[in-house]
């Protein structure tokens, strides 16, 4: 069985500026992705995160409030409050790190 030290990490250089290109973009969904499913369940993944420090807490919450409306969604449905104030936080979240970083959030 591989533990956590046995894997790559995932790197995720958020210094990228003018060098963002298609195949970067659609790795960084695959990775975000990645990502998600190993919070989702429940699951360890060494994770590396290259940029400023408010370059990577404005990736840090926006992955964050991604999760977080994922879960209100199924736990609440679509037609909730909770719902739409975590969509509005991810929201914001998202326009925060593509205003840092240059770089557009791969989910909306």
């Amino acid at each position: 069985m591989n533990d956590t030290n046995d894997l790559i990490p995932i790197k995720i250089d958020l210094t990228i500026g003018d060098s963002i290109n298609e195949s970067w973009l659609s790795m960084f969904g695959a990775n975000i992705k990645g990502i998600m499913g190993a919070m989702f369940g429940g699951t360890s993944m060494p994770v590396e995160v290259v940029g400023s420090r408010s370059q990577v807490n404005s990736f840090s919450r926006a992955l964050g409030s991604e999760k977080r409306y994922l879960e209100a969604i199924s736990k609440h449905g679509l037609n909730n409050p909770q719902v739409t104030n975590n969509k509005v936080a991810l929201d914001r979240a998202i326009r925060s790190f593509e205003s840092e970083t240059g770089i557009v959030w791969p989910f909306k």
